[in-house]
């Protein structure tokens, strides 16, 4: 039984490095676009500053995959399967 809560726990842990990761490549990506959108607005037509709207855009979509990361909404979801797998246990369904 301890292994498998140990496997069970590996793979969340390997869930939440991967997410994690996968929210650093979103940003580095962000950046590295954005970066070329300034330099290309400003390049020419540097009198209307158009980049800031798709970077607000995507901006708004880089908070909310951050804040699914890092809030760790997963830790209560995590709780409340661990609560419902025990209620199961302790009392099975009848079918």
């Amino acid at each position: 039984m301890a292994e498998d809560e140990e496997l069970r726990l590996r793979r969340i842990a390997e869930r939440r490095a991967d997410a994690k990761l996968g929210f650093r490549s979103h940003l580095m990506v962000y950046a590295i676009v954005n970066a070329g959108l300034v330099a290309i607005n400003l390049a020419t037509a540097p009198g209307y500053l158009w980049f800031v709207w798709p970077m607000a855009g995507w901006g708004i979509g880089l908070l909310a995959h951050g804040f699914s990361v890092y809030a760790h909404a997963g830790d209560q979801r995590e709780q409340m399967v661990e609560k419902e797998l025990t209620r199961l246990r302790n009392n099975p369904p009848k079918n």
